[in-house]
């Protein structure tokens, strides 16, 4: 492709993203493809000569489109979002076009010191103390693993990179609610998922801290070394929240690391109304949230925070001398600050995204999806079919229809997961379910880029007509 080419198609491209956010109301929110029915239309060997660029569009257009399930839509209130903005896709085209690669600070100073500056700008937003230093991670789950993993090596004097574990006695804590990357995370760190404990939780599903201090102490008693408990602010299922001053108060009695993952929620500790959330957070070891979700930043960007950097630099810096750089003791290289040696430019979506809606704009944003949902709970609460299996603090409701005379939870979860392919079937909106106290459980997530009222109607009344059939 010449550079003649790339124009003409570069332009078309920017055109068909902006007529595709102009109809994307029109594709059904969900893929309603099959299994199979994608690669049934690709050919099974890569072609030996180049193809026209037009052909290709038009089979993105026949083949691809079809089989996109279309999470920017105002209609997708699925999982957690992965929510972009117009700012941030043209931060992403500059990033991609320059093809940079940010391992240190020497392959280019601005994506270095962007970054640097970009994730102070976060953590003073967000209500963090002043210490703490932030990294851009690719998801919530790699930061978790460098939270644990950073416990491991400080807690062995950093020599179990050295020699390994053998007969590990580490224990990991996180609340039954917490994100299945915590097992994955202690899984790849070595210490095995029999030493995880999940940990009890309370009727609002946040952590049972009395279940947590007691287990420890057994733990304790048996030889085993508590190494870090992960307390969540908003978790997957129903956004509950962990009490952080009384995980944090009991782990310290132990000097055990304190990883707070935030991964949806953590966005909307830029609003003061919710700081409250983030009480005794002093004295914790690491943070992490995703801009990814809710600050309408391309995926992938997630906020790393760590209250002591040499910890984790420590952790993963390998130093060949084809790496060394004259600076290396004057600057941030982030190529360890993680685990990744290669790193993408993706501090400049997040600035393009912050300077474009200014603070103030992030923040009305959100309170609009939160004063969303309390809307949506106020109107599916009138109907004494529906129930509210979980607290609504932000802008995710669980639900599910309970047909009076109906309480066996086998037919109750039958009608619910009818209700929800009907629902998703219809390609008008998409949802997904959870269980909560083996509920089945509808879960409705108000934080699309683009929502509006109109799209909360919407869904309630498409929850109304399927009921009343």
């Amino acid at each position: 492709m010449t550079n003649t080419e790339f124009k003409k198609y570069g332009y078309q491209m920017i055109d068909r993203l902006a007529q595709y956010f102009d109809e994307i109301e029109n594709y059904p929110v969900k893929s309603n493809l099959s299994p199979g029915d994608i690669k049934a239309q690709l050919p099974q060997n890569a072609p030996e000569m180049g193809e026209n660029f037009d052909d290709i569009l038009a089979d993105f257009e026949k083949i691809i489109l079809p089989g996109i399930t279309h999470w920017q839509s105002p209609s997708f209130h699925a999982y957690f979002p992965a929510n972009n903005s117009f700012p941030s896709i043209l931060a992403e085209l500059l990033s991609s076009g320059l093809g940079l690669q940010c391992m240190v600070w020497a392959t280019s100073p601005a994506a270095a010191e962007l970054e640097e500056t970009v994730m102070n700008w976060l953590r003073d937003a967000i209500g963090l103390p002043n210490y703490f230093s932030g990294v851009i991670q690719d998801t919530a789950s790699t930061a978790t693993l460098c939270a644990i993993l950073s416990a491991r090596e400080r807690h062995s004097d950093y020599q179990t990179n050295i020699h390994g574990i053998s007969n590990n006695k580490y224990t990991v804590y996180c609340s039954v609610e917490a994100h299945s990357s915590i097992e994955k995370a202690v899984k790849i760190a070595g210490l095995g998922s029999n030493c995880l404990r999940k940990i009890p939780v309370r009727s609002d599903f946040s952590m049972d801290t009395v279940a947590l201090s007691l287990q420890i102490d057994t733990d304790v008693s048996k030889g085993y070394i508590p190494l870090a408990v992960i307390g969540v602010l908003g978790t997957t299922s129903s956004l509950a929240f962990d009490n952080i001053a009384e995980i944090n108060r009991i782990s310290k009695q132990k000097n055990i690391w304190v990883h707070v993952d935030a991964a949806h929620a953590g966005s909307a500790f830029i609003l003061e109304e919710y700081r409250y959330l983030i009480d005794g957070i002093d004295g914790i070891d690491s943070f992490v949230f995703n801009p990814h979700k809710w600050l309408f930043t391309n995926f992938d960007c997630s906020a790393y925070f760590v209250s002591d950097k040499e910890c984790l630099t420590r952790t993963f810096e390998i130093m060949p001398e084809y790496l060394k750089t004259g600076v290396d003791k004057l600057v941030n290289n982030y190529r360890d600050w993680g685990i990744q040696l290669g790193r993408r430019f993706r501090a400049l979506k997040l600035w393009f995204v912050i300077r474009s809606y200014g603070m103030e704009g992030l923040r009305q944003t959100l309170r609009k999806h939160i004063e969303y949902a309390q809307i949506f709970k106020a109107r599916l609460s009138q109907d004494t079919r529906i129930e509210i299996l979980a607290p609504v603090t932000m802008n995710l409701i669980c639900f599910r229809l309970h047909p009076v005379g109906i309480d066996d939870e086998s037919k109750l979860s039958d009608i619910n997961n009818n209700l929800l392919n009907k629902l998703n079937d219809s390609g008008k909106v998409f949802l997904t379910h959870t269980k909560l106290d083996g509920k089945y459980t509808l879960r409705a997530v108000f934080a699309q880029t683009n929502l509006e009222l109109t799209h909360v109607e919407k869904l309630q009344n498409l929850i109304f007509e399927q009921i009343e059939i």
